[in-house]
């Protein structure tokens, strides 16, 4: 029987909650195709704040070290603001342990489910019958880690910097995890940039057109970031994979996730050198998309599916359970084929019921 170590941390406002839902589906999973797994819960962000005096702990990290991969919850919240930009949960847990581990590719598949279709604020008639998205970002360099980074007072103003900055290299192993992706799918990649304004998106998109040279079964075009954000709400089935640097994905990224239906929905994969799924097990750390939403912790009202999925992709990419993964998505797909709907995605449809957090957790644990 194999044996897998999990890192699990729950983090932040509804991370706990949604995080507990996920262990359900990982319990069924496990009993139903003979493997095992260990987990180590640790503190993270703010719940890692208010335990242990900053937001990565060294036990946290070690633990993450010794494991096969992180499943993560949320982060961050109101109650964190007043810390300094560097101490505060997302700048001081997230984005360390992304560098720690070289977490350069982050994948975020955007799925509208058909019955989902009337939960997406776009007119039904754009996205009949559907889509389904991946958006493949650069996730450790770009603004976010490029130096300088300033924030304070210069020549008797206050001024704040941020550097924009890309190696060739780093857009070279981002660029062929797209491409990887795309010929697994409709072999079709969509690299965005903004190269009319942008030094770095024009060596972006040279490199890209470089790799493209190894994938001639793979159509690539280019879009601008403001173009794609317009063709992501006027036309979604128009992209199949796309790749872009790590600030406009992270914007792209959370707009096809609310066209998807919900925040809730959209669960993501942050993975090092090896793509999973291969034959080659990837460590990652594994979240949804959606924040820690303060406003409905404790409440038993959010939708736990994107922290279920992204345990999915866990299974999928880094302990190489493509069967266990299947089902997760599977039992996902029934239950929201028979109705079940958390408050996020429902609109008062005939034949919805509406359930609790839990009560999504164990629908989907029992359809497994």
């Amino acid at each position: 029987m194999n044996t897998y170590q999990l890192a699990v941390l729950p983090g932040d406002g509804i991370g706990p909650e949604v995080m507990t839902q996920a262990l359900k589906a990982l319990s069924a999973v496990e009993s139903k195709f003979g493997f095992s797994t260990k987990l180590t819960e640790c503190y993270v962000g703010g719940a890692a704040i208010d335990n242990c005096g900053k937001a990565l702990p060294a036990e946290t990290l070690a633990a993450c070290s010794a494991a096969d991969a992180i499943l993560f919850g949320s982060v961050g919240g109101p109650k964190w603001d007043h810390l300094p930009a560097d101490e505060r949960p997302e700048r001081g847990a997230l984005l360390p342990l992304r560098k720690h581990f070289s977490l350069f590719a982050n994948l975020r598949p955007g799925i509208c489910m058909a019955e989902l279709v009337e939960a997406s604020p776009l007119k039904n008639k754009i996205i009949e019958g559907g889509f389904d998205i991946l958006c493949v970002r650069e996730l450790t360099g770009g603004m976010y880690f490029g130096e300088p980074k300033f924030y304070g007072e210069q020549d008797g103003e206050i001024v704040g910097i941020d550097t924009l900055f890309y190696r060739k290299s780093e857009v070279e192993r981002i660029a062929r995890v797209a491409f990887e992706s795309a010929r697994g799918r409709d072999k079709r990649l969509c690299s965005v940039d903004k190269a009319n304004v942008l030094s770095s998106s024009m060596m972006w998109r040279d490199t890209v057109e470089e790799i493209a040279k190894d994938y001639p079964d793979v159509e690539l075009s280019h879009m601008y970031v403001d173009n794609a954000a317009m063709q992501l709400v006027r036309n979604p089935q128009y992209f199949d994979v796309m790749v872009t640097e790590n600030t406009f994905g992270d914007i792209l990224s959370d707009e096809m996730a609310i066209i998807c239906g919900s925040l809730g929905m959209l669960p993501s994969a942050s993975l090092g050198e090896g793509k999973g799924g291969d034959g080659k097990k990837a460590f990652g750390m594994y979240e949804p998309s959606g924040g820690s939403a303060p406003d409905i912790a404790g409440l038993d009202i959010a939708n736990p599916i994107a922290q279920i999925l992204s345990l999915s992709m866990l299974l999928r990419y880094s302990c190489l359970e493509a069967e266990a993964a299947d089902a997760i998505d599977l039992a996902v797909r029934r239950v929201i084929a028979s109705g079940l709907r958390t408050r996020d995605l429902s609109n008062g449809s005939c034949g919805e019921k509406l359930v609790s957090c839990s009560e999504m957790g164990d629908a989907i644990a029992a359809a497994i």
